[in-house]
């Protein structure tokens, strides 16, 4: 058997393709875009647009083979309301049933596939087990909790698919919404929080994502979903408190009337000039809190990093860019406990 990752050289992807080639495993990405990372040197690329059915088609994929669908469109750049649904929908969804009926044809039966904790919606219990009920603010998380739609049929067919739905990942490699929280920070600017920041905020870092999907293949591809978060994460005031000091900043959080700020945000976006997506800023004074037992249970799945570190690695990351110095690579340096 080989390991077939669509989307296999995105954030996520390409940390997966390297550890399976450092175990040993055959690996072919299949990708749009192709980076120049060194595991290429013992695996297969495959330049591959998902919305176009012929070239998935045309990926060589065998029925004992192991597909993972890690190719998304991410709320990163961000897009007004007439185009987001145009944005989103081609490549999660219409990828996602391209991916699944070439893998039909194939006769191979086992499928990793990432969708969002955006598919929750507004937090009616936390922390938010794999059974919340689902409610999408937006053209993204609707575009994804389609996709596990999708997933179900196929499951009643025989198909095995195990689901991953994160919180927002980061990493080395890609800021986000982040690159405008440090843009205040170095400027020593004010970093309004929307509520109070007491609420907990919680990551999910790239490299444990990757180690999921891997674990999914080790045991068998359960016809389940799991939510991927941290544990214990601190406070949105905390977390934000703790990057201030680190970086050396005079900045200042201040909190906001959260119910004031998301009207403001929501107007703006009607008005074609959003500053961040609703699917964002409706739930950023929540506790949107994600339960993980579930993996540690079925899949012996526990993440190893803390949301702390997780910021300042990407903060340094940012920095080093910003004065041209190499970044310090991938080592987030305390586990989680």
């Amino acid at each position: 058997m080989k390991h077939v990752i669509f989307g296999g050289d995105g954030f996520v992807g390409r940390h997966l393709a390297q550890r399976l080639v450092s175990d040993g495993e055959e690996v072919v990405v299949a990708d749009i875009a192709k980076g120049d990372l060194p595991h290429y040197a013992r695996s297969t690329h495959l330049t591959v647009d998902v919305t176009d059915p012929a070239a998935v088609n045309a990926v060589p994929i065998a029925p004992d083979d192991m597909v993972y669908n890690l190719s998304a469109k991410m709320l990163s750049p961000l897009q007004v309301r007439a185009k987001r649904r145009a944005f989103f929908y081609p490549v999660n969804y219409d990828g996602t049933k391209h991916i699944i009926e070439a893998m039909d044809r194939a006769g191979a039966g086992r499928l990793v596939h990432f969708t969002t904790d955006m598919i929750y919606g507004h937090t009616v219990r936390t922390p938010m087990t794999e059974d919340h009920p689902v409610a999408p603010l937006g053209e993204y998380g609707q575009s994804k909790l389609d996709t596990e739609h999708l997933a179900a049929d196929w499951r009643g067919r025989g198909m095995r698919i195990s689901l991953f739905r994160p919180r927002l990942i980061i990493g080395p490699g890609r800021l986000g919404i982040l690159e405008k929280l440090f843009k205040l920070i170095d400027a020593n600017l004010p970093v309004p929080m929307i509520g109070s920041g007491k609420n907990p905020y919680q990551f999910i870092s790239v490299f444990d994502c990757a180690e999921a999907a891997r674990l999914a293949w080790k045991v068998g591809v359960p016809d389940e979903a799991y939510n991927l978060g941290s544990l214990n994460p601190p406070p949105v005031r905390k977390l934000l408190g703790d990057l201030v000091r680190h970086a050396g900043s005079k900045s200042i959080l201040v909190p906001t009337p959260g119910f004031a700020v998301k009207r403001t945000l929501d107007l703006l976006d009607w008005l074609n000039m959003p500053l961040m997506d609703p699917e964002q800023y409706l739930i950023a004074d929540e506790e949107c809190v994600l339960d993980v037992s579930k993996g540690r249970r079925d899949l012996g799945w526990v993440p190893q990093y803390r949301d702390e570190d997780m910021l300042i690695a990407a903060y340094s990351e940012y920095r080093a860019k910003k004065d041209g110095r190499p970044a310090a690579g991938s080592a987030f340096p305390h586990p989680a406990e």
